[in-house]
C-alpha cells in the first residue's frame, strides 16, 4: 500500500482537508493501524476552532480515540493482525514519572492527535507499547463481540478515551458502594461516569442542561436528573441531599465529577462541595471560573484532576464493556470518515446526541 487517507488540520479555525499521506518506514517500537473506529471527542473540536494548541504543530491528523487492527510492525510479527484498542495517552514507560506509577503525566507521553497524528484516517502509525488486545475480535470490523449483540470493534473506538478516562476518574475518587456521586455533564465521558459509579453500587445524581440527556439519564443508572438552569445554589445543594436522605447516602462525602468541560458546569460542581467532598475535575474548557478556594478547606475537601486513563485498567475496562456491564453501544453513533467535518460541527455545538465514531469507507 503507497499511502492511506487521512483528513488533516491545516491550520486552526481551517475545514479538514482530505489528503494521501504516503506510509513511512516503521521504527522498531512502532506499528501500523488499520483504523476500524475513531471518535470524535470535545477536544478534538477545541484544537480546531477553539484554538487550544496541539503539541505537534499542523498539518496535523486529529482523533485520539481508535480501534482497529495492526497491519505492520517495525518489531513484533507476531502481533500482525490483532485488534486492538489504543490508549489516548502512551506513556514512555522509561521515565521518572512512569517508573512511580504515574504514566498518565509522563511527560515523554503520546496522545494521538495531538504529539502525533491521530485516527482521523484510514491507518495510523502509532507507539506499538500498551495497545489493548481485543479478546474474542477477529479480522472483521463489524462482527459482533462479547455477550452484546451488534457490539462491534468500531464501537469500541470510545473505550480508547470516553469509557476510560471515566473510569479512571471513578477509580480514583474512591467511589464505592453506598456513597453518593454527583456527575455534572452527561455527554460522552459523563455518560460513562454514571454508568460506572452505578455499577460500583452507587447512587447517583447527575446535572445537564440537554433534555435529551436528562430524559436518557436513568439508562445510565442516574436516578436524580435535574438541569440547573435558573436554580439558585442553595436550592440545587438542598436538591441532591434530600436525594441523598432518599437513598440512604450519607449527608457528607460526596463525590463529585465534573465532566462537562463548561464554566457553568465547572461553577455548579464547586457549589456542590460538602464536608469531606471529593471533586473530581475530568471536562476541559479554556475559560475562567471564580470560586471560593478557601471552601476546600472549610469542607476538609478536595479536588483532583484527571488526565486520560494508565494503559494498564484498559484489559477490566474491556472485560466490563464485553460483558455489557458498561454499555458503549447504544451510547454511539457510526458516521463515515468522510463526513468528518459535519461531525466536528455537531460535537462543538452540542448537537450530537450520542458519541459520533468515524469508520474509515474509503481506500487511496
Amino acid at each position: 500500500m503507497a499511502g492511506f487517507v487521512a483528513y488533516e488540520m491545516e491550520a486552526p479555525g481551517r475545514p479538514l482537508r482530505r489528503v494521501l499521506r504516503p506510509i513511512r518506514r516503521l521504527e522498531p517500537d512502532e506499528v501500523l493501524v488499520r483504523v476500524a473506529g475513531c471518535g470524535v471527542c470535545h477536544t478534538d473540536a477545541g484544537f480546531l476552532f477553539d484554538g487550544v494548541r496541539t503539541r505537534q504543530a499542523p498539518p496535523l491528523i486529529l482523533g485520539h480515540e481508535i480501534s482497529g487492527h495492526i497491519e505492520d510492525s517495525g518489531g513484533a510479527r507476531q502481533r500482525i493482525g490483532d485488534a486492538v484498542v489504543v490508549p489516548a495517552v502512551l506513556p514512555c514507560r522509561a521515565c521518572a514519572l512512569c517508573l512511580d506509577g504515574r504514566p498518565t503525566i509522563c511527560r515523554n507521553q503520546r496522545m494521538p492527535g495531538n504529539d502525533c497524528d491521530g485516527g482521523f484516517a484510514t491507518h495510523v502509525i502509532l507507539p506499538g507499547r500498551d495497545l489493548c488486545p481485543v479478546p474474542g475480535a477477529g479480522e472483521e470490523v463489524d462482527s459482533s463481540l462479547g455477550s452484546v449483540p451488534g457490539l462491534t470493534l468500531r464501537h469500541l473506538a470510545v473505550v480508547a478515551d470516553a469509557v476510560s478516562t471515566a473510569y479512571q476518574a471513578v477509580a480514583r475518587s474512591g467511589l464505592s458502594g453506598g456513597d453518593l456521586a454527583i456527575v455534572v455533564g452527561l455527554g460522552g465521558v459523563g455518560g460513562y461516569a454514571a454508568q460506572i459509579a452505578a455499577d460500583r453500587g452507587a447512587a447517583v445524581a447527575a446535572l445537564d442542561v440537554d433534555p435529551r440527556r436528562l430524559e436518557a439519564a436513568a439508562a445510565s443508572g442516574v436516578k436524580l436528573a435535574l438541569d440547573p438552569r435558573g436554580m439558585p445554589g442553595r436550592e440545587l445543594k438542598a436538591r441532591v441531599t434530600e436525594f441523598a436522605r432518599s437513598q440512604g447516602a450519607p449527608e457528607a462525602g460526596w463525590t463529585i465529577f465534573e465532566c462537562s468541560g463548561t464554566a457553568a458546569g465547572q461553577t455548579a460542581a464547586y457549589g456542590l462541595l460538602v464536608h469531606g467532598a471529593t471533586l473530581m475535575v475530568v471536562g476541559f474548557t479554556l475559560a475562567a471560573v471564580e470560586v471560593r478556594l478557601s471552601n476546600l478547606m472549610a469542607f476538609d475537601a478536595r479536588a483532583i484532576g484527571n488526565w486520560g486513563c494508565a494503559p494498564e485498567l484498559y484489559p477490566q475496562i474491556l472485560d466490563k464493556v464485553l460483558a455489557g456491564r458498561i454499555d458503549v453501544l447504544s451510547g454511539t453513533e457510526l458516521r463515515p470518515l468522510s463526513g468528518v467535518q459535519a461531525a466536528m460541527e455537531e460535537v462543538r455545538t452540542r448537537q450530537a446526541a450520542r458519541r459520533l465514531v468515524l469508520t474509515p469507507k474509503e481506500a487511496p
